[in-house]
């Protein structure tokens, strides 16, 4: 039996699918600790949403991979993505905070333009910001200050305040990413060595003839990674995006292959998955200085 999924196009579906009273049209706090229990079901989701330790017991599934909640985990779900809880028919009592706001609402503001730029819209559900106690107040803060301003009547100056500061809360999010790339230094080691034994193992096998150059989303596939959270953690860690240490190692390899006297650089550029030779040798030249060429017989 196919399991259920809802689908929320409107803050006001939203709201009604866990009984609270629509204030305005395009955005929502919800305190979820003044909710009664309901049942869950997974969502399809055409607004944005950010749920603060939404639940602590049952199975939160994002995409396809199970959840459990820490006390002060934040979540960011982006229209498109399918989220939620099979509880399985059973009533939850929720706890945490939600915030939930219609594209609509930010169309034509700065926050619109840069949207984009929060990658961690992008990450998977184990991929979430765990917050520390100061942290945490510091969101419950921001959400206080955009909940206050719902309460308000709606006036001219109403969307500039709420937008400003979902943009602040945002910007405090992405620098609570920052931290916890830095404090959760020895998973991102952890990740590093893999991505390195990956990139080993992909040149080292008859993959590149098959698959061409391995890509980002190919890499962050194999590590069990969302792309965008596994590039923001290269680039953490490396200084380098994901794309340039990949090149980086092929580069590696060629110049091991380059003094292998019995092969042409045509056959190299096809053992390291180009299609084309001269696709091979304008990437080494712009990683080098040199033509392949040059560099055997520089060397």
């Amino acid at each position: 039996m196919m399991e259920e999924v809802e689908r929320i196009d409107t803050v006001k579906q939203y709201n009604d699918s866990v009984g609270v009273d629509t204030l305005h049209p395009l955005v929502s706090v919800v305190n979820f600790d003044e909710i009664p229990t309901y049942q869950y079901f997974r969502r399809y989701m055409g607004i944005y949403a950010v749920f603060l330790k939404y639940i602590n017991c049952g199975d939160m599934r994002y995409g396809c991979q199970p959840y459990d909640y820490e006390d002060g985990t934040l979540v960011f779900i982006a229209p498109g993505q399918v989220y939620g809880i099979d509880s399985k028919g059973k009533l939850i009592k929720p706890s945490g905070r939600a915030l939930v706001f219609h594209p609509d609402l930010i169309v034509g503001t700065p926050l619109g333009k840069h949207i984009k730029e929060y990658s961690f819209f992008s990450y998977e559900v184990n991929e979430a910001l765990h917050l520390s106690k100061k942290e945490r107040a510091t969101i419950n803060d921001c959400l206080e200050k955009i909940a206050a301003e719902i309460d308000l009547n709606i006036d001219k100056h109403s969307k500039t305040l709420i937008v400003s500061n979902i943009e602040l809360f945002l910007n405090y999010c992405m620098r609570y990413y920052d931290r916890q790339f830095i404090t959760r230094n020895n998973v991102n080691r952890d990740i590093l060595v893999r991505f390195e034994d990956l990139l080993n193992d992909y040149f080292n096998s008859d993959l590149p003839r098959k698959l061409g150059l391995p890509s980002v989303t190919w890499c962050a596939e194999q590590l069990h990674l969302s792309p965008n959270y596994f590039g923001d953690l290269i680039k953490k860690e490396t200084g380098n995006t994901a794309l340039d240490y990949i090149q980086s190692k092929l580069i590696d390899e060629a110049k091991v292959k380059i003094f292998d006297h019995f092969k042409s650089i045509n056959e190299i550029a096809d053992e390291l998955g180009f299609k084309y030779q001269q696709h091979f040798t304008r990437l080494f030249k712009q990683k080098t200085g040199m033509t392949p060429n040059e560099y055997k017989n520089a060397n």
